[in-house]
């Protein structure tokens, strides 16, 4: 297995993150190899995790050039990854990465399940209060297009089957939102995921998550994976909405004056069967493609 630990600016408690993984993973009798990659820090975070790395033999220390952001690191950390499974999680300590065993144990166990995420029971992130309801406004919106049940939309700590998760990697976004990407790849492809419970700290070091820019980019990101996959479920329940409507603007039309539609009743009707057209044609091409 391949744990794929993305580090920005973590210098002051990289290497505390890269022991508890570590000393984890020998007592769990598992094979495994973890690529620690360095996105660029400005910060001594390269340094540490060099100077450690005698002290840690199944650690690769993957640097980066420029900064790609963690959505890059995972992808070309799961691309380049020698194991079957494949762990995303965080170096940040807000994760319970002692419980990375449990996880990959699921997996082990159970083949009809390829993706097992840890569920947050608590939220301890930056703007509390504006988070916790945006992401549940994001969950909900994504559980309807899905179809499905989530727990937890953007969990850092999951572990998957790198075959499968093999076609989807491409889709992967560089921000914080690759996380949701591959949970919807999966659930839009009847992929199993299975969702346990963890417990979930306040991260060390400073946030990088901006409210603003990444809830628009998580919404944004949950439309464009559905999209992908299923464009019937985000394009159809508008155009249904609009024919109704055009239609029933056009009874009243025709009561209240028999000979002629107003202007708009025309524009809604007609808007309502260009978007069902368009979700017709999108499906088509989805269903033909071929790589999913």
């Amino acid at each position: 297995m391949t744990i794929v630990l993305p580090c920005y600016n973590e210098q002051d408690h990289v290497i505390d993150e890269v022991e508890r993984i570590c000393k984890a993973m020998d007592a769990s009798g598992h094979t495994y190899e973890l690529l620690a990659v360095d996105d660029c820090s400005t910060d001594g975070t390269l340094a540490r995790l060099e100077e450690a790395a005698p002290n840690f033999p199944h650690m690769q220390v993957v640097p980066f050039h420029r900064n790609g952001g963690s959505g890059t690191v995972r992808r070309i950390g799961s691309q380049q990854a020698k194991g079957d499974i494949v762990v995303w999680t965080d170096a940040d300590m807000s994760y319970p990465n002692e419980r990375i065993p449990d996880l990959v144990d699921i997996l082990d166990e159970d083949p009809t399940v390829d993706q097992v995420v840890g569920a947050r029971t608590s939220e301890e992130g930056t703007h509390k209060i504006l988070r916790v309801p945006a992401k549940w406004f994001i969950r909900k919106t994504a559980e309807h297009l899905a179809g499905q049940k989530i727990p937890d939309l953007n969990s850092g700590l999951r572990a998957f089957r790198r075959d499968v998760a093999e076609p989807y990697l491409k889709l992967l976004p560089p921000g914080f939102s690759c996380v949701t990407t591959i949970t919807l790849a999966f659930m839009s492809n009847q992929h199993d995921v299975r969702y346990v419970p963890i417990d979930y700290a306040k991260r060390a070091g400073k946030s990088k998550f901006h409210f603003v820019h990444d809830a628009y980019r998580y919404i944004l990101q949950v439309l464009r994976m559905v999209m992908y996959f299923n464009p019937l479920k985000v394009l159809m329940p508008p155009a249904l909405w609009l024919l109704g409507l055009g239609i029933a603007k056009g009874v009243y039309d025709l009561i209240v004056h028999p000979v002629r539609f107003a202007n708009n009743t025309v524009m809604i009707f007609v808007t309502g069967m260009i978007i069902a057209s368009l979700a017709l044609l999108a499906d088509l091409i989805v269903r033909s493609r071929g790589d999913t």
